[in-house]
């Protein structure tokens, strides 16, 4: 069986395609975060997958909560997931809609794992010093780890920067023990 991810990739291009054709990447972003919204819901999630409610119901459902939010092209997409069993795969269409997003802009993503919280000006600093050094927007995601100890670790696509106690830990066992 396919990985949810690698099933998701043509709806996602799709949409993609469907958007930038139309100059619409933020209006699609915005109503793939509204349907996301409502699909990741616990109680949505058992009704995807309870095998007594109706492929009409689900839609139903889905629709009737994002109202108007969205526009017709989205409505129809929610069908056709619908209709193909594929409305779990919402959260990696998403995913996958949104780095396309980024790509097109010139956007890179930045993942930023801190030990302690860190403030909007700390975080400013940084970002500037990747835009910086990757000539680049750069947007951030902020996370605290405290396992880290002390310091930073940035991940940006496959790059990684560990400037974390724990990696200096880490590094120095393993040059110990070789």
């Amino acid at each position: 069986m396919a990985e949810p991810v690698t099933v998701a990739r043509p709806y996602a291009e799709a949409v993609f395609k469907l958007a930038a054709q139309h100059n619409a990447l933020a209006a699609w972003s915005d109503a793939l975060a509204n349907i996301d919204g409502v699909v990741a819901d616990q109680n949505v999630q058992r009704l995807i997958s309870d095998p007594n409610i109706s492929g009409q119901q689900l839609e139903g459902l889905v629709l009737g909560v994002v109202g108007d939010k969205v526009s017709g092209e989205a409505r129809n997409f929610v069908q056709v997931l619908v209709s193909n069993n594929r409305l779990d795969l919402m959260p990696h269409i998403r995913a996958h809609f949104e780095a396309l997003k980024r790509e097109q802009e010139g956007v890179l993503e930045a993942k930023i794992i801190s030990a302690l919280p860190i403030d909007d000006a700390q975080v400013k600093q940084l970002v500037a010093q990747l835009e910086t050094k990757y000539q680049r927007k750069v947007t951030a995601q902020v996370e605290t780890d405290a396992t880290l100890i002390g310091g930073v670790k940035i991940i940006v696509g496959d790059k990684v920067i560990d400037a974390t106690v724990r990696g200096k830990l880490d590094a120095m066992t393993a040059s110990l023990t070789s």
